[in-house]
């Protein structure tokens, strides 16, 4: 009895402890992302974000819009994708997915944004979002967000608070 657990024990304990190490270790990187989101978020919160497609913002003199983006591939760890398959078999919710894609798009905003900031505009309007899987299994996604950036004399608390960075 005992060889047999020594020999189960031998078998399957790398698996496991490889198991674990990536639920661990994948866990803590998306912790970590999500808590650089906030906090590039916060710092870019006074960029106005706007899908309206047909807004025509108050612009500054001499001051033309110009196409910014941002761009982001986003990995899944592999124990999430295990969680993910077993939950599918029985039609459940993927909410493993629905982070994976919401740290995407958070992402691609965010760069988004930094360009227009980098640049001086503080309003982009017109904003559209792309996701796409990069591979077949759906372990790996592209977004891209992209709109019209200005430099706008708007009040951010008037007309278009409404839709201020909630895309």
């Amino acid at each position: 009895m005992n060889n047999s657990l020594t020999q189960f024990l031998i078998n399957y304990a790398p698996f496991v402890l490889l198991f674990a190490a990536g639920w661990f270790f994948g866990s803590r990187h998306e912790r970590q992302h999500l808590a650089q989101l906030s906090i590039a978020e916060q710092e870019l919160a006074h960029i106005i974000v706007s899908s309206e497609r047909f807004y025509r913002p108050k612009l500054a003199a001499d001051s033309e819009g110009e196409l910014v983006l941002g761009s982001v591939v986003i990995a899944q760890d592999y124990f999430k994708m295990i969680i993910a398959r077993v939950l599918s078999l029985f039609g459940k919710n993927l909410t493993t997915y629905e982070t994976l894609l919401d740290r995407a798009r958070r992402e691609a905003i965010v760069r988004m944004r930094t360009e227009a900031n980098a640049k001086g505009y503080t309003h982009i309007y017109g904003v559209r979002l792309e996701v796409t899987n990069i591979n077949q299994l759906g372990s790996m996604v592209e977004a891209i967000a992209y709109g019209t950036a200005v430099i706008s004399i708007d009040g951010a608390g008037s007309t278009i608070a409404h839709s201020k960075s909630s895309i």
